[in-house]
């Protein structure tokens, strides 16, 4: 199969209607695969997925590298790159909170420029602007590295409304990556509006969320798996939100589909402006992941699905606490 292709935003570039996140294949969920993941990726170019989304505090810097391997020798008009910057590690793996500071933002960027071997980014973007942060500084010194030709577009990444109209009055934002999926829904009531009436697409991540929802999560995770400290896959919550999945399994195996499958559907269903990024570190699963794209959900499987997941069914905030205040887009509702 090839995916078709769609325009992120207004001024956005054209991309594969599903991209994948990458992640994953930088130990997040455990061990990582350096083969099968660059075997994931090369099967994701092959089958026309365009857009590759990373950051550069995954896996402190292994998976742009590894996306870097991946993609020499590949035209570099071929794909785009969006990149998230921003958030700080230390040396045990912890979170440091967020340098957003002009020279850190320009220090960051050539670091990633270096990582990736390439000599433009697509969509850089900030991971999250915390509480307090000059947003029309941080906009205007990306505007800067777009006109200078080392960032083509300008992204968001969780941001709420008043944030999202500040930066675009400083420079066109072609996207927000933002959390949407069966059960996180709490960008429709405010923040997509306004991401409609502004022209600004939807890159949406943990459509699966981080795999709560894919049918296949059994319940446990490994060393290693930050789901772990997760409140939707801890204990009530958990089971709770189980229950979910196997109402959704019905639907489903009704429909002829896989669980995951009925899942990315729905989020495709919601909007050409939606872009779902697709978690995908194995060929299994981004083959399954990839047979949603040819799924034409009805109007009587879009009522059955959300009968199933109804809105705000899910248990557990999908962050822990001190992540969750990170999320200006949670901050109005908080």
């Amino acid at each position: 199969m090839t995916l078709s292709r769609t325009k992120l935003g207004a001024t956005g570039p054209e991309v594969s209607a599903f991209g994948l996140g990458a992640m994953g294949m930088s130990g997040m969920y455990g061990p990582a695969d350096r083969e099968e993941s660059l075997a994931t990726l090369h099967a994701a170019l092959d089958a026309g997925m365009t857009l590759i989304d990373t950051g550069d505090f995954y896996g402190m810097g292994h998976n742009e590298v590894l996306i870097g391997d991946a993609l020499t020798g590949v035209p570099r008009e071929a794909y785009q790159l969006s990149v998230k910057f921003g958030a700080l590690r230390d040396p045990a793996g912890g979170w440091g909170g967020y340098d957003l500071r002009p020279a850190a933002i320009r220090n960051a960027l050539a670091q990633s420029l270096s990582k990736l071997r390439v000599d433009y980014i697509d969509i850089y973007r900030p991971a999250r602007l915390p509480a307090g942060t000059d947003v029309e500084e941080v906009v205007g010194t990306l505007a800067d590295l777009v006109k200078a030709g080392y960032v083509r577009h300008i992204g968001l990444s969780e941001v709420g409304v008043e944030t999202i109209r500040r930066a675009a009055a400083v420079h066109p934002v072609c996207d927000l990556q933002i959390e949407y999926s069966l059960v996180s829904r709490g960008i429709e009531d405010e923040i997509l509006p306004a991401l409609r009436e502004l022209g600004i697409g939807v890159t949406a991540y943990g459509v699966l969320s981080r795999g709560l929802i894919s049918g296949h999560w059994q319940g446990t995770q490994g060393a290693g798996d930050f789901r772990g400290a997760s409140p939707r896959f801890q204990g009530e919550n958990a089971a709770a939100n189980l229950a979910l999945v196997e109402a959704l399994r019905k639907v489903a195996e009704a429909r002829g589909i896989s669980v995951a499958q009925a899942a990315i559907a729905w989020v495709d269903a919601q909007g050409a402006d939606i872009v779902p990024l697709v978690g995908a570190r194995r060929r299994d699963r981004l083959a399954e992941a990839l047979g949603a794209a040819d799924i034409r959900l009805s109007p009587d499987d879009l009522a059955a699905i959300e009968t199933a997941v109804p809105k705000g069914a899910a248990a557990g905030e999908r962050y822990p606490a001190m992540a969750m205040a990170d999320l200006d887009s949670e901050r109005k509702a908080r």
